[in-house]
């Protein structure tokens, strides 16, 4: 019987000439994959986290510039590019704090800009080549990660997670899952502590789920039951994710990471970021020039609930992402190895 780690989250059905991926919003419950081939139902599919987490949103995105690539009916190549530049910056505008959505469509369009002396029907295959590529990249850069982090643990640890960095949130293994999925595979024997992530239960519906599927021993908490267990000595690492990491390491991620982060540190919990180096963005100085989406109040009202759970009027404050500050981070995994700084990129 195929578990949820037997789908890919991402692909490319060619027959179909269409973007498939799993709809998360109907996880743990269904498993439903979703055909897209519309402008509208890719950037819906972004925006309403049917496809979630930032490199998961790259891949997804650049596969979705090239299903809209092919259906691009002019053959001039200024008209090609002009109706290329607005899918892109359509499909930007779903989600802006995610610095892999910018990135990999960027890196979409270099591939056209690369190639003056192209044709329109050889930049469509190239384009889908770029985003097949950026998949494969993709899997090979959480891999990395994977190695690296492992170094930092030892068989038996205790883990805490944030929201959900898992295979779900990639094309394979995850960023912040991926020590685990590495570890579990070798013996390793991780205890596993799930956040479940208010107000959109990522860390419930799919992080708890996936990890449960793989058989890691994997124990679900609400959001405010961390300390609890930080101090009793029950979590020796912190591992959790990136949207995007400014130049001096200040750290986007799903809302509640900061207070993870701040209690890590009073308990003296190591707190590692897992993140891909498409997630750093150097042109951002620190974390005050991050922009942080704003959702709608009714995923905190009314998502989850047969009924309101509060008063109809009362105001309510959604921010998806919030932002941990440089000094509460004790370093950062990357594919290119494990740094205290962004800046120590260099070096590398």
């Amino acid at each position: 019987m195929k578990s949820i780690l037997d789908y890919e989250t991402v692909d490319y059905d060619s027959k179909k000439k269409a973007l498939v991926i799993i709809d998360q919003t109907k996880l743990p419950n269904d498993i439903e994959l979703l055909s897209l081939r519309g402008a509208e139902d890719i950037w819906n599919a972004i925006y309403e986290l049917k496809v979630r987490g930032a490199p998961a949103i790259g891949v997804a995105a650049a596969i979705g510039l090239a299903v809209l690539a092919e259906q691009i009916e002019a053959q001039d190549r200024a008209a090609f590019m002009e109706a290329l530049e607005n899918h892109k910056a359509y499909l930007v505008s779903s989600r802006p704090t995610a610095v892999n959505l910018s990135w990999a469509l960027n890196r979409m369009m270099q591939v056209c800009y690369g190639h003056a002396g192209s044709t329109v029907e050889e930049l469509k295959e190239m384009l889908l080549q770029e985003a097949l590529q950026l998949k494969r990249e993709d899997i090979e850069v959480c891999r990395k990660i994977g190695e690296y982090g492992l170094t930092l643990l030892k068989p038996g640890d205790g883990i805490l997670t944030h929201c959900n960095a898992g295979q779900l949130a990639t094309c394979k293994y995850g960023t912040a899952t991926a020590p685990v999925y590495l570890g579990h595979e070798r013996g390793y024997n991780f205890r596993l502590y799930v956040d479940e992530t208010r107000p959109l239960l990522q860390g419930a519906r799919l992080t708890a789920f996936e990890l449960y599927s793989a058989g890691i021993d994997v124990t679900l908490l609400c959001d405010n039951m961390s300390a609890s267990l930080m101090q009793k000595g029950l979590v020796q690492a912190v591992l959790v994710g990136c949207d995007r990491v400014a130049a001096n390491g200040d750290t986007a991620n799903k809302i509640g990471t900061s207070v993870v982060a701040a209690v890590a540190k009073q308990y003296h919990v190591p707190f590692y970021v897992c993140a891909p180096t498409s997630t750093i963005d150097f042109n951002t100085p620190s974390g005050d020039g991050i922009v942080i989406e704003q959702r709608d109040r009714e995923e905190v009202s009314h998502m989850w609930y047969r009924r309101p759970m509060t008063a109809d009027g009362v105001k309510i404050y959604n921010p998806a992402f919030d932002v941990t500050d440089h000094t509460l981070i004790s370093g950062f995994i990357t594919e290119k190895g494990i740094v205290s700084t962004p800046a120590e990129l260099e070096r590398i």
